[in-house]
């Protein structure tokens, strides 16, 4: 005991030291993350705290708070636009989060990396992969919005990727979750841009009704919104550029006028927005055939030099392919060759595949020759090699969902295999417990149980002596009468005969007195062999003498002839009623009465049958009569039924009662037997 004492207070002793020091040091770990959020210190400064509490989280050996320090960091990354260490910091979250089974962590970091490899690295599938795996777990989290969120931007992947059918599916799963959140700026933000990517869709797959619709719901919501002008801008370009698919070119002409009215909307926001307008409407003027040259030529011109101050490629290629095209329409192949080349070589510097295209058929018809032919051959090259990606794309995400679904199965199998670890270890936790109880409670229980024992077997001994002696007493009572009807109408009248005789010949004397006392000698040793024989019955114990199916049979016997019923009583000799508890004994006893009772004055039964039997280890004792019966649900109240229910179960036997009005009434009880 001393030595369990002394071990019990050191473990307390420890336990008690070292939550104080992990105490401090988780103090530590949080003042340590806070300083790194403090805009008033240096970037550098912040990010040595953030680091210093990773690395003291380290030392506290819990992989959650490592996390929780990483995830700090991984912030911090952000806020400062360190994007590849913020790229960098996500990967090394997301293994973590993987040990952990942190839901929420893998869907953090899945959605990062995925937000990286989209904007940053430009690496669509591995984009694509990241967004699969952050999709499934804050589906499980139930976190609409970013659930929709993810829907809209793996639309996007797909749209680039020119899978349009998949990206369609997508944008719509987006747009009903989007739908079913409150209508905040932001929300209706994404509302729009889901319109207006599904408008692109239906362009791009030649449903030009279905994109003009899609385009004028975005811009109705773009009504609704506060600051929502610039997404109006767009949808109107979007708009125009379907209307000139549906050669209503002066349609398209009148969208854009409007939008070169709206510059002050964009000019801030998005300045390369207007030179894009303005070059569009000269080659949409181009189309309509109008023939102001001279203005179409300036408007061309005046975009070219816009996107060239602003050093924005993209839109300096699409005015420099359209004044390629102009000047094909005014038939001016010098000025023609001059901006399809340089549509080429830009096409290729910003790896603008579409453009790149158009350039070459222009340069295969300008060019004579082999030059010529060269470019139409890089076309039909190109083309065919387009062709390969696009039919590879779809099957390579759909790869990537297979093996993100994969993945995220992996992950709860390992979740569910660690909970039932723990589960496990709980249980032989408490298991161990419980033995120790139930070991240091053992000794009690047993005392208790053999005290308990005792008493139940002082009542059965009781109760079988209070029963033996009703029926000794019973006993006792039948012989003193028989002794004495014997003694007074036997012994006493032969005495007294004799007496009498051997008085009225007391004087005579002679041969025939002495044959006459003979003859009473006689009688006196009859009277006596008399007495000898009483005194034997006597000596005999009546209750010994008798086994219990005897008793049983004089029962049957004595009631049915003052009952003046007929009778029939099998029983086995399979029971050894000698080893059976007087208290069973005495109870079958009891109900075999109680029933032949019920019999007589219910009944009015000509016949009954009395069984005993053994059957499977159940002593089973069947009465069965011919009287006129009753109903079991309504009669089961009567006194009589409910001393048999409670004899039967005091000895915790079973009994039924079989009866219906006119076809007589069968008890069955049944009562455990142990030999």
């Amino acid at each position: 005991m001393r030595i369990c004492l002394g071990l019990i207070c050191l473990f307390l002793f420890g336990n008690a030291f070292s939550q104080n020091h992990d105490s401090n040091q988780f103090d530590s770990i949080f003042k340590l993350r806070a300083l790194s959020f403090d805009d008033n210190l240096s970037d550098s400064l912040r990010v040595v705290y953030a680091k210093k509490a990773i690395e003291l989280s380290r030392k506290t050996s819990q992989d959650s708070t490592v996390l929780k320090s990483g995830r700090s960091l991984g912030i911090l990354y952000d806020v400062l636009g360190q994007t590849d260490l913020w790229q960098q910091q996500n990967i090394r979250n997301l293994r973590l989060a993987y040990k952990l089974s942190d839901t929420l962590a893998l869907a953090v970091a899945n959605f990062n990396i995925g937000i990286a490899k989209q904007h940053y690295d430009v690496q669509y599938d591995s984009a694509f992969f990241y967004y699969r795996g952050a999709l499934k777990y804050y589906d499980e989290l139930g976190n609409t919005e970013l659930v929709a969120t993810l829907y809209s931007s793996i639309a996007h992947i797909q749209v680039k990727e020119k899978v349009y059918i998949s990206s369609e599916e997508n944008a719509i799963k987006a747009l009903r979750l989007f739908n079913t959140l409150p209508k905040t700026e932001s929300i209706l933000d994404d509302i729009w841009i889901i319109n207006n990517l599904l408008g692109l869709i239906s362009a791009h797959l030649g449903r030009y009704t279905e994109a003009l619709e899609y385009h004028s719901k975005a811009i109705d919501i773009a009504n609704e919104m506060r600051n929502g002008e610039y997404n109006k801008t767009n949808s109107f370009h979007n708009q125009a550029n379907v209307y000139i698919k549906l050669q209503n070119y002066e349609k398209a002409i009148e969208l854009f006028n409007e939008l070169i009215e709206l510059r002050p909307v964009y000019e801030v926001e998005d300045p390369a927005f207007y030179p894009l307008i303005i070059d569009n409407l000269a080659y949409t003027k181009i189309l309509a055939g109008h023939k102001d040259y001279d203005k179409i030529s300036n408007m061309f011109y005046e975009a070219y030099e816009i996107s060239t101050d602003l050093d924005y490629d993209i839109v300096k290629l699409a005015v420099t392919i359209d004044l390629s095209k102009f000047y094909k329409h005014l038939k001016v192949k010098d000025s023609t060759l001059k901006y399809a080349v340089k549509a080429y070589d830009l096409a290729k510097k910003i790896s603008s595949t579409d453009i790149l295209l158009e350039s070459m058929v222009l340069l295969s018809e300008l060019k004579e020759g082999e030059e010529g032919k060269r470019y139409l051959r890089d076309h039909i090259k190109l083309t065919d090699s387009l062709l390969y990606v696009e039919r590879n794309v779809g099957n390579k995400f759909a790869r990537i969902e297979l093996e993100t679904d994969q993945l995220v199965a992996e992950n709860k199998q390992i979740s569910k295999e660690n909970l039932y670890l723990l589960i496990l270890s709980i249980g032989l936790l408490v298991t161990a417990i419980l033995v120790y109880i139930l070991i240091s409670q053992r000794a009690k229980n047993r005392k208790l149980k053999l005290i308990q024992v005792q008493q139940k077997a002082n009542e059965d001994i009781y109760n079988l002596m209070l029963g033996q002696q009703d029926k000794v007493d019973e006993a006792r009572a039948k012989e003193k009468t028989r002794v004495s009807k014997e003694l007074h109408d036997g012994v006493l009248g032969g005495l007294f005969g004799v007496r009498l005789s051997l008085d009225s010949i007391n004087f005579n004397e002679g041969k025939e007195a002495m044959m006459t006392r003979a003859k009473y000698i006689s009688q006196l040793k009859t009277i006596e062999h008399d007495i000898r024989k009483i005194s034997h019955e006597l000596n005999t114990d009546f209750i010994s003498g008798s086994s219990f199916i005897d008793i049983v049979t004089e029962l049957i016997e004595n009631q049915t002839q003052a009952y003046n019923l007929e009778h029939e009583f099998d029983y086995t000799d399979d029971i050894h009623w000698e080893l059976v508890a007087n208290k069973i004994k005495i109870n079958i006893y009891r109900i075999i009465q109680e029933s032949m009772q019920n019999i007589y004055k219910h009944a009015n039964a000509k016949v009954i049958s009395v069984c005993i039997s053994l059957e499977k280890d159940l002593i089973c004792l069947d009465i069965v009569d011919d009287g006129s019966g009753f109903d079991t649900s309504k009669s089961k109240k009567g006194i009589g039924l409910k001393n048999m229910s409670s004899r039967v179960s005091d000895i915790n036997g079973t009994i039924n009662f079989t009866s219906q009005s006119g076809t007589g009434t069968t008890v069955n009880v049944k009562i455990p037997y142990t030999n």
